[in-house]
């Protein structure tokens, strides 16, 4: 199957906590402490899992941690995709808001030691 997305996903196992969701002046008051799991991350955006039901284009304020503390990046992202799944959860696709291009350099060391440790496999 050819991959169609405008950056390469990696498989990731993040964990990743939602305080608050917000679109411009409105914040909603929802219960969003609930599990979720990162699946996959890119320079453009990540994918996670969770039950927790979050509306479409509304953002929150992440952090990632890709590699180690050191590499923790602190950004906001735009929920844009939304697929229940047969268990239960609910897959989300999210776009990165206003990243600075530096930060393309943590995900290209992210996807070195990726692909570096998948050859070792």
């Amino acid at each position: 199957m050819q991959e169609k997305r405008r950056s390469k996903r990696i498989p990731a196992n993040l964990e990743l906590n939602v305080s608050k969701l917000f679109q411009q002046e409105e914040i909603l008051d929802l219960d969003v402490a609930v599990p979720i799991v990162v699946t996959d991350v890119s320079k453009l955006g990540i994918g996670f899992v969770t039950k927790g039901d979050f509306p479409l284009h509304y953002y929150f304020n992440a952090r990632l941690e890709l590699g180690g503390e050191e590499n923790s990046l602190y950004c906001v992202v735009q929920i844009v995709r939304k697929n229940p799944k047969a268990d239960g959860t609910i897959s989300y696709g999210c776009e990165f808001v206003g990243m600075a291009p530096v930060f393309g350099f943590i995900f290209e060391q992210y996807e070195e030691r990726f692909e570096a440790e998948k050859k070792k496999a």
